[in-house]
């Protein structure tokens, strides 16, 4: 089964796109696959099976976004909270994944032709030694690739991503990279797995389940969350015109809020600033030496930020050249 796939579109299905497409089409969508295990059961068959269709369903749903215009996608695939359920599920999952991201790699021309970056999100070390050595591969194949981004969350939870954010911020604090007032939610953000992909703007959810279960918490705060009762492998482009047209009724709302939001994060910033520089100074405080303060503390940052994307290039070449 190939990564990029081309469907031929209904004469209905077409005039829905070109309707959708008048008012604003989400940038990102975040989706939660969930319903896997319950379709293999409804079908009779076993687990695995429901999670290779819900592996073609992924497939569709990405040419479908492609049509619409969706560039970028977020999949939950495997919570580390999954390596709790039986070994033989774990291990088919593990295989499955194995498995496509062979195929992946085998399709990296056709990838690059459509310009997809393929991104993992988690904790790469939980996974086999061949899923982080192809993982490794797959992010480094296509890193140069800017047309449309799939985000793959592997070994994942918020709450992991988070305390790695925080581990990180900790260390660059103790080894004199960053000051203390340097740490803010918007370098907390440049921190997560997710650094250099924009907030999802749609979180949907399969199965009829109305949670999270631990996907994106930070990331998702402004975003519109529709939740489906249809099982993942039976999820349709209706389903997902249906979650487009819904995202489209509360677009100014929730743009208004994450403007707001915005504006407050930076008076944050400034106030830190001046905070930090009274102080130093006192009351012989200046414009210049707040200045001043902000430009440094920008340099800081930056060069944190810089050695953090060095840390994690070479980890993926790391784990891309050992042996399975």
């Amino acid at each position: 089964m190939t990564w990029i796939v081309e469907q031929d579109r209904t004469w209905a299905e077409w005039a829905a796109l070109r309707i959708l497409r008048v008012g604003p089409v989400p940038n990102h969508l975040a989706i939660i696959m969930d319903g896997n295990r319950r379709f293999a059961r409804k079908e009779h068959k076993d687990a695995l099976a429901g999670h290779t269709r819900g592996f073609h369903k992924l497939t569709e749903v990405l040419c479908w976004c492609r049509d619409l215009g969706i560039n970028e996608v977020t999949a939950y695939a495997f919570s580390i909270e999954n390596f709790k359920r039986s070994k033989q599920e774990v291990d088919g999952l593990m295989d499955l994944a194995a498995e496509k991201f062979a195929k992946l790699l085998e399709e990296k021309e056709k990838l690059e032709k459509h310009g997809v970056c393929i991104r993992v999100i988690g904790d790469l070390n939980l996974l086999p030694q061949r899923i982080k050595k192809l993982t490794g591969e797959a992010i480094l194949a296509t890193r140069h690739n800017t047309k449309c981004f799939l985000n793959l969350a592997l070994a994942y939870t918020s709450r992991d991503e988070i305390c790695s954010a925080m581990n990180e911020l900790s260390q660059g604090v103790a080894e004199g990279q960053l000051m203390t007032s340097d740490i803010s939610e918007e370098l907390l953000e440049k921190c997560l797995h997710t650094r250099g992909s924009r907030d999802p703007d749609l979180l949907v959810r399969t199965s009829g389940e109305v949670r999270l279960s631990d996907f994106l918490l930070w990331q998702s705060g402004f975003s519109c969350l529709f939740f489906t009762k249809v099982l993942w492998p039976e999820f349709t482009i209706w389903h997902l015109f249906g979650a487009v047209f819904y995202y489209q009724r509360h677009y100014h709302t929730l743009t208004a809020a994450r403007q707001e939001c915005l504006a407050l994060r930076q008076c944050m910033v400034e106030e830190s600033d001046i905070e930090c520089c009274h102080t130093k100074y006192g009351d012989k405080v200046s414009q210049e030496h707040i200045g001043a303060h902000a430009s440094a503390r920008k340099e800081r940052i930056e060069n944190f930020l810089a050695k953090l994307h060095e840390q994690k290039l070479y980890y993926l070449q790391q784990i891309s050249n050992t042996s399975d």
